[in-house]
């Protein structure tokens, strides 16, 4: 087989393809999604001869080896623009390349910048401008044409809700912020010790500054991992609803952030000063 026997897409026609084959809309190919995708890439590559379920799995078994550079046996977006764009095309790859994501502060930080207007919600117009201002900084020079053409491929991938709006989800989509870092603890179920240390960690991860203090985004990153232990998916207003309340009951001195020692007392742990 050609090393490289896809015909390559532009972003418009990358987006049509997924679309096709996640019909889940769970922005992932899996199970028989991605047996019917693979049919599909032979029937591309025009095969003379019947394709039969033994010629599916094979290639299939060839380009996962290549591609699912997570090795979970599903093909994820990233994944498959790899192998359908080009360099030029390839956005996706773009953005989750050069922003790796980690840490919900910094995601945060992206979030408050671009959502300008406050409103929980990143519209078509504040998209635009992030990602004129991520080309701009790795020097790739988009015309105006392109910049529009990529904003609304982006929106039309992610705006699950169909409302011209992306909300913190749909931004953590695009980004690919790795795994809530709380998902690890379980201060409720540990010795008095175990909490103290996991608390350590905790903090030192959201305290990205090294004030000993949590504030701005410090704050928002820790109240968006907070809540989504209990509620996967949550909206800028509600993040923004539970900021105040958290800062109500933890920031016992009112100057806008939370200590760490406020923190230690709200979560009913003693923490090292």
């Amino acid at each position: 087989m050609d090393s490289d026997p896809l015909p390559h897409l532009d972003a418009a026609g990358f987006r049509r393809l997924w679309q096709r084959f996640d019909a889940d809309d769970n922005g992932y190919i899996e199970g028989k999604e991605l047996d019917n995708f693979f049919c599909h890439l032979l029937e591309i590559l025009g095969s003379e001869s019947t394709i039969t379920e033994e010629k599916v799995q094979r290639v299939k078994k060839q380009f996962m080896s290549t591609y699912d550079v997570t090795n979970d046996g599903h093909l994820q977006i990233q994944e498959l623009a790899n192998m359908i764009l080009n360099e030029e095309e390839n956005f996706l790859l773009l953005f989750q390349r050069e922003t790796p994501l980690n840490n919900s502060v910094e995601f945060m930080r992206i979030w408050r910048h671009y959502d300008a207007d406050s409103s929980g919600f990143i519209s078509s117009g504040e998209l635009r401008g992030f990602l004129q201002d991520l080309f701009q900084q790795h020097g790739k020079n988009v015309s105006e044409a392109k910049l529009q053409e990529y904003t609304d491929n982006m929106m039309k991938l992610f705006d699950k809700n169909k409302d011209g709006q992306l909300d913190l989800n749909d931004l953590a989509r695009i980004l690919d912020l790795q795994e809530n870092f709380l998902l690890q603890f379980k201060l409720d179920a540990s010795s008095a010790e175990e909490r103290k240390r996991d608390f350590e960690k905790i903090f030192a991860h959201y305290d990205v500054s090294k004030t000993g203090a949590l504030e701005g985004p410090e704050v928002d990153g820790f109240v968006k991992d907070m809540m989504e232990l209990v509620k996967p998916s949550i909206s800028g207003t509600d993040l923004d609803k539970f900021r105040q309340v958290l800062l109500h009951h933890c920031d016992v001195n009112k100057d806008g952030k939370i200590q760490k020692s406020e923190l230690a007392l709200c979560l009913g742990i003693r923490s090292t000063p």
